[in-house]
């Protein structure tokens, strides 16, 4: 009887992992779908701003009234809501600068 009853607990014990093993194949699916309909909404999300960034270029001029070259500058949303354009050079500095108070922050 203890014999027929530790079987019992087994296969008992066999069906449950395998219940579980199938649940856990469905949601692993289920995430896979997620996952590329998130990665589809970023790449979407990451064309509109390319497009707009283009678009700002497009209209930007300088005091000569020539068109800005976006390889010489980027467009730098500050906090409080300001938009300036920065030489790149610049940019990439102050991007140093502010990834080492992360870090320090950390």
């Amino acid at each position: 009887v203890a014999a027929q009853k530790c079987r019992k607990r087994k296969l008992n014990a066999i069906l449950n992992l395998e219940e579980d093993v199938c649940n856990l194949q469905t949601q692993k699916e289920s995430l896979k779908k997620e996952h590329s309909q998130c990665s589809k909404s970023i790449n979407q999300i990451k064309q509109k701003l390319n497009n707009l960034y283009h678009d700002i270029f497009s209209r930007l001029r300088d005091d000569q009234g020539r068109p800005v070259n976006p390889r010489q500058y980027v467009i730098h949303c500050s906090s409080n809501g300001s938009v300036f354009l920065i030489p790149k050079h610049l940019a990439k500095s102050e991007q140093k600068q502010d990834n080492r108070k992360e870090q320090k922050q950390k």
